[in-house]
Order: structure tokens, then sequence, then C-alpha cells
């Protein structure tokens, strides 16, 4: 019988105990939703007078990223310029622009307005698309979507 009463005030103390540590821990909070800048600073970047600027945000320890920076580098041309904002090497442009996911593209016109941006992964079709519609003033059939 007293073997019980101590079993029973040992599961009594470590409830209470569970109880009390569980509601010291901290809930680790959750990440927002990851942003896109709606304008740039032409400045910032290299070929500023160039009509249209097509901006990768990247890290070199993202195979997506990569795939983003192959598909934006064949956008170049004499009215569009192609800029990598690798994170290392361009983590100011990063914090500035509060990129917080990558990759990140965006294609913004002469003014530095971000007319068209892709949140991570996205087709190349979709990508050169986007760019030559933004260039016809055609408005983006998926807009309101993520990408």
């Amino acid at each position: 019988m007293i073997r019980a009463v101590i079993v029973a005030v040992v599961l009594v103390i470590a409830v209470l105990l569970n109880r009390v540590l569980s509601k010291r821990t901290v809930q680790a909070p959750t990440q927002a939703d990851p942003s896109m800048p709606t304008q740039v600073d032409r400045t910032d970047f290299l070929e500023p007078d160039k009509e249209w600027l097509v901006l990768a945000f990247t890290s070199s320890t993202c195979n997506t990223c990569a795939d983003i920076e192959r598909k934006a580098e064949v956008l170049k041309s004499n009215s569009v310029a192609v800029e990598i904002c690798e994170y290392t090497a361009h983590r100011e442009l990063h914090k500035k622009y509060a990129i917080d996911a990558v990759p990140t593209l965006l294609i913004a016109d002469d003014q530095g307005i971000v007319r068209k941006g892709f949140l991570g992964p996205a087709s190349a079709t979709d990508i050169w698309a986007a760019l030559a519609r933004v260039r016809e003033g055609i408005p983006d059939p998926h807009a309101g979507d993520c990408n």
C-alpha cells in the first residue's frame, strides 16, 4: 500500500513539473512571408542607364539559385541589364532591399519600379515571358500570384 502511495505521489509531482516546465518553454516564432521590394535604386547596380534591369538575388549554397542565374543571364541585351546579387558578395544589397528568401528575381524598369518578381524556382519560359510582357506593357495574367 505504501508503495502505491509513493508511486502516486511521484506521478503527481512529475505531471506538475512537466506542466510548469512546458509553460516556460518559448515557442519558436513563425517566419513571416517573404516579400519583394517594389522599388530599387538603379544607381546601386551596374548599367543604370539601360531601359530594364533584371536582378537575381541568390546564394552560392542554393542549387535553385544557380538555375535562376543561368535563366537570367540569357536576358542580357542592349536594353536589358542583368545583375546577379549573390549573398556573400552583395550582402549589403540583400539587407537594403530586405531580401529574406532566395532566389528572388526582380524585373525593374528605368525608374527602378519593380514590374515583376519571382520568389523561388521559376521556369525560363515564365521569366522570359514576364520580361516580354512588361516591356510591351501587357498586364500580368498572374497578377496577385506569389510569383
